[in-house]
């Protein structure tokens, strides 16, 4: 079993990566819409007081200005809450960064239904659909506090060009390894087995985990995929772990429709057709709760996942 280092959230995780970032690269400037701190922008602003802009409560605005820096050879990180800034700003990051092709770094915060008590306003869960169907767009939605520093740093050094970053408030296990390396357009795999393969991003891959130790209790033996890179995405070792197992789960903080079932299954139903179980929010929105009960009502727990393989083993 991997270990875990403890409880840090993946907020804290890009706001360490964004600090360093910016002692590497001067280029960078944060833009922020009035929550600094509440989204992991706030160790940047105090040390780059000059290279920080708060713009008040206004996303659309934050996302247009973040263009026109790109456009004068900045690197813009422009961070809000996921639900705001991927989606209320949609049409600025389709034609003003997408269409241009613009090197602007977006942080989405607060992602999915373990924001908990803010409720279903605040509960991103369609982000990933609504940006990864953009032309242009890379999305990356990393498992752990480590990792989320790493797409910091892989945002700016791998991709010229928009990035997505997904990630949460809630402190959760980090576990990744602090040596591994984050490659944009690959991915992990964490666990091996041949019964069954369980792909997974964000906060559900220490759920994958957890549910394959269970899971061995039982003689099922599962591989263990971390799709910490949504687009691009890993086709080589999706497929490879689809013929060797011949069944999956996906596991996603996320709705079902257009997230990373979507994403994985679009590869499997034109190379290598299995049975694939979801495990994500089924076509609803949340609603105010604690982060870990709100995850076990609607089912995107270790204990959704372990029914999600035993389920689709049979269909083998």
């Amino acid at each position: 079993m991997i270990e875990s280092r403890g409880l840090i959230s993946t907020r804290e995780g890009f706001s360490i990566g964004l600090l360093r970032a910016g002692v590497k690269y001067p280029t960078i400037v944060g833009i922020g819409s009035d929550i600094t701190a509440s989204v992991g922008m706030d160790k940047f602003a105090k040390a780059y007081p000059d290279r920080f802009y708060s713009l008040g409560i206004a996303e659309q605005n934050a996302i247009s200005v973040a263009a026109g820096m790109a456009m004068t050879g900045k690197i813009p990180f422009v961070a809000s809450y996921a639900t705001f800034i991927a989606m209320r700003t949609l049409d600025q990051i389709r034609v003003s960064v997408c269409y241009n092709h613009l090197n602007v770094k977006i942080g989405g915060a607060h992602a999915g239904i373990s924001v908990g008590p803010d409720g279903a306003t605040h509960q991103a869960l369609e982000d990933i659909a609504a940006l990864r169907a953009l032309p242009n767009m890379t999305v990356l939605s990393p498992a752990d506090a480590t990792q989320t520093e790493k797409a910091v740093y892989a945002a700016i050094e791998q991709v010229q060009g928009p990035v997505y970053i997904r990630y949460g408030r809630e402190a959760m296990p980090d576990f990744t390894s602090k040596d591994a390396d984050f490659i944009v357009g690959k991915s992990q795999v964490l666990a091996d087995g041949t019964d069954c393969v369980i792909y997974a991003t964000g906060h559900l891959v220490w759920e994958a985990l957890t549910a394959s130790e269970m899971l061995k209790k039982k003689g099922i033996h599962c591989c263990i995929v971390n799709l910490y890179s949504i687009k691009p995405i890993d086709k080589q070792i999706i497929e490879q772990t689809a013929r060797m197992c011949k069944c999956a789960v996906t596991a996603e903080e996320h709705q079902i429709i257009g997230g990373l079932y979507g994403a994985v299954t679009e590869i499997l139903a034109q190379h290598t057709p299995i049975p694939v179980f979801p495990v994500g929010m089924n076509n609803c929105f949340g609603e105010s709760g604690k982060p870990l009960e709100l995850m076990a009502k609607y089912h995107m727990n270790a204990n959704a996942i372990i029914e999600a393989v035993e389920k689709v083993i049979h269909l083998k």
